[in-house]
């Protein structure tokens, strides 16, 4: 597992189920509920309450850009496919499918696809699309960036598509282009405050997605009633998923008590929310509901450990 040099403070700690160890607990999950299913499950799990605030919310993106580039993508003119986020999946199977054509058959057998680690290689494999680079140890633009091979001097095609949110930081496209290759970065959804709207939502729903719909059992809640009840002592933990979810629950839910546990998903997200002045409780290993699980457990444990 690769370091990251994180405090006792702040521990990072290996995804393990750890069954009960959340009894107690009523935690925010900072997704909207068609991404929130099995996270808002593994919580309920480990005996917490979880309880959806959405914060953040998808549209596509606007302009022919993204059309263009997957039709050059199905004509064979992109070496490598590099697939940045989950979100990305979904807005390009979401064209796919105003286009008639699956995922799996645009991508063509002679380009390659990296994402950014264990989730999304399982998310495309779902979708019948194979993985052929992704990180483990640093599940993330830098940890694939580390791990994209040098463009070789006699090699015949150096051009990568990079579909991403408007949000998206240079990380990758940087990096590959230090390393000899062409990305071409292009616009596939747009990251917006909670609710999208409604005729640009991203809708297309994944082959293994599982829903966490407030009839399932989860409460929804506002931001602004999420941040009553932190302040009121009824919510004790905030699961920030993303970077964007962190900016959110900074602008809608803080200051929070100092009791409340906030756990980033991962470093970037980490990052962002320090930079934020959210304190920090612990950050997950791997961005997964059993490394999230893990991360809160240990954070409470920390707690309470003189």
């Amino acid at each position: 597992m690769t370091s990251t040099g994180a405090s006792k403070a702040d521990p990072v700690i290996e995804p393990v189920e750890i069954q009960g160890s959340l009894a107690g607990l009523r935690v925010a999950v900072t997704r909207s509920p068609d991404r929130a299913g099995a996270l808002a499950d593994a919580l309920a799990a480990a005996g917490a309450e979880p309880v959806l605030v959405p914060l953040i919310d998808f549209e596509t993106a606007t302009g022919p850009e993204l059309g263009e580039a997957l039709g050059r993508l199905a004509a064979g003119e992109y070496a490598w496919l590099v697939v940045s986020s989950i979100t990305t999946v979904r807005a390009m199977k979401q064209w796919c499918e105003t286009a008639g054509v699956t995922l799996s058959a645009l991508i063509p057998a002679g380009t390659r696809v990296a994402t950014i680690g264990p989730t999304s290689v399982a998310v495309l494999a779902a979708e019948g699309v194979h993985a052929d680079l992704a990180p483990v140890d640093l599940q993330s633009a830098a940890g694939l960036v580390a791990l994209w091979p040098e463009y070789p001097a006699d090699g015949a095609g150096n051009t990568v598509l990079l579909p991403q949110s408007n949000l998206a930081e240079p990380t990758i496209a940087r990096g590959l282009a230090a390393k000899g290759w062409a990305p071409e970065a292009v616009t596939a959804y747009t990251t917006v405050d909670y609710p999208a709207e409604p005729a640009r939502r991203l809708t297309s729903v994944l082959a293994n997605s599982r829903l966490a719909a407030p009839g399932n059992g989860y409460p929804q809640l506002s931001p602004a009633e999420a941040a009553r009840e932190a302040q009121a002592g009824r919510i004790n933990a905030v699961v920030l998923a993303s970077p964007s979810a962190a900016a959110r629950v900074a602008h809608t839910m803080a200051p929070l008590p100092e009791t409340a546990l906030v756990v980033a998903i991962g470093q970037p997200t980490r990052d962002a929310a320090l930079h934020l002045g959210l304190r920090v409780a612990a950050t997950a290993a791997t961005p997964t509901p059993a490394g999230i699980v893990a991360a809160l457990a240990a954070a409470r444990t920390d707690l309470h450990t003189p």
